[in-house]
């Protein structure tokens, strides 16, 4: 994607050219209808996953309350004939402030999972953040991307020899910095999910960066080794062999020899057992930091005491983030939550804003209000289920379009123009 003015433009005059074809857009260009269409194409258990939240799911209204409590206030006759939605992070000039944030178990969506968000990423330019949660090898989708740039996230498992072999293949893939993800040191209370008695990664998926790594299939290997002679099994119900293949086709082999083997099984079992660790504080900061040169932003910052920590600590960046409102039921939003953290940090390290971010507009207000860039979640998801890479293009790019539009119809020609002065509270 260029970088320079008119983003927004080019954008428009595809889509208008091609409707004089009688071509519309693969996806709705807007959040509302593409969640809607989400609602109609995927199956449940993918809507609950990618669009549930924790509890009642207050947080996931509360994120985008908060959008809603800003107005922008645009200014005319300025010159904005011509003008720049980049921005520089941790070194490297991006076309948009803009990464797409990590999403687990994308299997669930569409066959090619994180596989077509990183073409469509590379498309784009804009940054995708690997899931730790992936369902393709982050060596994979590393290879498909070039020298676009990529990140990856991290969560903390019980494993310190598996933290410091998930940093090493991050470092070997490309990765330009690593998100340590702190609010999901347990999973929330999440009801679509409970109701439907559905948890992927216990089905094999969503586990790719496990099963290709070295350390953790020896510890698989170990804990196969050491299990006890299994007694007498229950007649299997159809789900539980449908579950079963699941588990044999994510381990690797052919699934003739998984389906005979105790390894896929065990997979999930040694996974279920290491992914996380609530014991973490700050203490171990400095241990990780030890572990690798790379940047290292913490994810799922919401009070400013926990920012100054972070500085303390020596981080390079913060994510404040609600997890999507997946965590924790009755959370602040993550935008209300911005103004403090940044307040905390005086510019010293940069800011990103995660959860709630649905456009270009939405952009524009975070970062209006300080943030350095945004993260994208379940537009894409929505966009790579209903019309896979090309479906996750198309929305990078509205997003984008919408945001270079937004820019120069409030009077602005560059992203440093911005400042809390082009909002009002509502």
């Amino acid at each position: 994607m260029d970088a320079g003015a008119g983003t927004g433009r080019r954008r428009q005059d595809e889509v208008y050219r091609a409707g004089v074809y009688g071509r519309r857009p693969l996806v709705p260009t807007v959040h509302t209808a593409l969640a809607a269409a989400a609602r109609r194409t995927l199956t449940d258990r993918a809507l609950g996953y990618v669009a549930g939240g924790a509890g009642g799911e207050a947080t996931v209204r509360a994120d985008r309350a908060a959008f809603d409590r800003w107005q922008v206030v645009p200014r005319v006759l300025r010159d904005v004939s011509s003008r720049d939605t980049s921005v520089e992070l941790l070194g490297r000039r991006l076309p948009a402030p803009l990464l797409l944030g990590p999403v687990g178990a994308l299997e669930l969506v569409h066959r090619e999972a994180d596989l077509a968000v990183a073409r469509a990423a590379a498309a784009t330019g804009i940054p995708m953040v690997f899931s730790n949660q992936a369902s393709v090898p982050m060596e994979t989708t590393a290879a498909a991307m070039g020298d676009s740039p990529r990140w990856m996230q991290l969560y903390w498992s019980t494993s310190d020899e598996l933290v410091t072999s998930m940093l090493r293949r991050a470092e070997a893939s490309g990765c330009e910095a690593i998100v340590v993800t702190l609010d999901t040191t347990m999973l929330g209370w999440r009801p679509r999910d409970l109701d439907l008695g559905h948890l992927p990664f216990a089905l094999g998926k969503g586990i790719a960066q496990y099963t290709s790594d070295p350390v953790f299939r020896r510890l698989v290997e170990e804990r196969a080794a050491a299990a006890p002679p299994r007694g007498k099994q229950p007649r299997p119900t159809p789900a539980a062999v449908r579950a079963l293949v699941g588990m044999a086709k994510a381990w690797p082999g052919s699934l003739a020899e998984n389906l005979r083997s105790p390894l896929p099984r065990a997979a999930v079992e040694t996974f279920l057992a290491i992914y996380s660790r609530p014991s973490i504080t700050w203490t171990d900061l400095a241990w990780l930091r030890a572990q690798t040169t790379l940047p290292l932003l913490l994810k799922g910052v919401l009070h400013p005491d926990d920012a100054r920590q972070a500085l303390d600590a020596g981080v390079d960046g913060l994510v404040v983030s609600t997890h999507g409102g997946r965590q924790v039921d009755r959370s602040i939003g993550a935008l209300d939550a911005l103004p403090d953290v940044l307040a905390a940090v005086e510019d010293r390290v940069p800011v990103l804003l995660d959860s709630g971010v649905r456009s270009g507009a939405d952009v524009l207000v975070a970062t209006a209000l300080g943030a350095r860039a945004c993260l994208l979640g379940r537009s894409y998801v929505y966009g790579l289920g209903l019309a896979g890479e090309a479906g996750v293009r198309q929305v990078v790019e509205d997003v984008v379009g919408e945001f270079d539009l937004t820019l120069g119809l409030t009077g602005h020609t560059a992203v440093d123009q911005l400042s809390p002065d082009t909002l009002r509270r509502g």
